[in-house]
């Protein structure tokens, strides 16, 4: 899919629309295994931001070229900060903006080759993983004298349980997509060819849907995150979006069209 569409400039990226309504990142440094500077990496998150609020978006998709997804923070450049006495400061939402993004919309990581360290982290967060059978997944960073600190470790122990989260943090070891599949991180394997495909396929899915109600399950989803209790998370949905969403033209457009037996004309969302 074409389009004029302007976004904000991301160096060593590619920007593509390859469906409606569809955002895809493309890295785009194979020769450092998509290693993510510091510019890069605060060029991509706002890139995140802009797409946040670019009311004709919906889902974005994140996926590198070559034989890596994503190695993490390029080490090269951390060295050269080390070296001046410079400290690579953990802020909120993390490499590339996202291991600890909170948007509004989701996105889809499109794991197509080595995905380690900091690129493991930042899929950790991505609402929906679909890997390719030749992705590979780990956590180096105790190998290297550095922890992961980014954002993975919680969600993982949420996502795999404590022991399978240790396994992969303290050993620095590599799984296959298929491990992961198993344990649940991974929506699923698929043939190499076909994965961005297949991205595209399950963002289409979404994208056909009301984007009030992709915002207010997003939120829903969030809270699940960051509220420790399920009842807790299900009362500041119901009482902060709810309302919102009933009150939303998309809400009264998807009855009517239900009744009327035809498909809803979605509006922007306004929530």
């Amino acid at each position: 899919m074409s389009t004029g569409m302007q976004h904000p400039p991301v160096q060593g990226c590619l920007v593509s629309f390859p469906a409606p309504n569809i955002l895809l990142l493309t890295l785009n440094r194979p020769k450092q295994r998509n290693s993510i500077p510091l510019a890069t990496s605060a060029e991509i998150q706002r890139l995140w931001e802009w797409f946040d609020q670019e009311p004709t978006l919906l889902v974005a998709i994140i996926t590198g070229t070559g034989e890596s997804f994503c190695a993490g923070a390029d080490l090269k450049e951390w060295n050269e900060l080390n070296a001046r006495g410079e400290t690579n400061e953990m802020t909120a939402p993390g490499l590339a903006g996202l291991p600890r993004r909170r948007g509004g919309k989701p996105i889809i990581a499109a794991v197509n080759g080595y995905c380690l360290g900091g690129g493991f982290e930042m899929i950790v967060n991505c609402d929906i993983v679909v890997a390719s059978e030749r992705a590979t997944f780990g956590l180096p960073e105790v190998q290297r004298g550095i922890a992961a600190v980014a954002g993975s470790l919680p969600r993982l122990v949420r996502v795999l349980g404590k022991q399978r989260a240790a396994e992969i943090a303290l050993s620095g070891l590599t799984f296959p997509a298929s491990q992961l599949e198993r344990w649940g991180l991974v929506n699923r394997v698929v043939e190499h060819g076909q994965l961005v495909a297949t991205a595209v396929e399950i963002a289409s899915a979404i994208a056909k849907n009301s984007p009030d109600s992709i915002r207010v399950t997003m939120e829903g989803l969030h809270y699940a995150w960051e509220i420790a209790s399920v009842e807790e998370g299900s009362t500041a949905l119901v009482d902060r979006w709810y309302p919102k969403l009933m009150a939303g033209e998309n809400f009264h457009e998807g009855v009517r069209a239900f009744v009327e037996k035809r498909k809803p004309k979605w509006r922007a969302s306004n929530l």
